[in-house]
């Protein structure tokens, strides 16, 4: 898969599903919102890890910057 996922989009992602699991290890969310909220936080764990999150694909999104081509070296 092609990665479509800026550093900063993989940090937000990194940094919520690290808050998720602490509201969920000090007992602040439970029953179906932590469960739901806890599948959500290892997508976005998941995504983060592989650079590549399946739902910007269909709309060709990329949150990547584009990489500066290089001049071709003078002859």
């Amino acid at each position: 898969m092609t990665k479509n996922m800026g550093a900063v989009d993989r940090v937000i992602r990194i940094l919520l599903a690290i808050v998720i699991g602490i509201l969920y290890f000090t007992d602040k969310i439970t029953g179906t919102a932590a469960i739901i909220l806890g599948i959500i936080a290892i997508i976005f764990l998941l995504t983060s890890f592989m650079g590549t999150c399946p739902l910007y694909i269909p709309f060709k999104l990329s949150t990547k910057k584009k990489e500066k081509e290089q001049p071709l070296p003078p002859m």
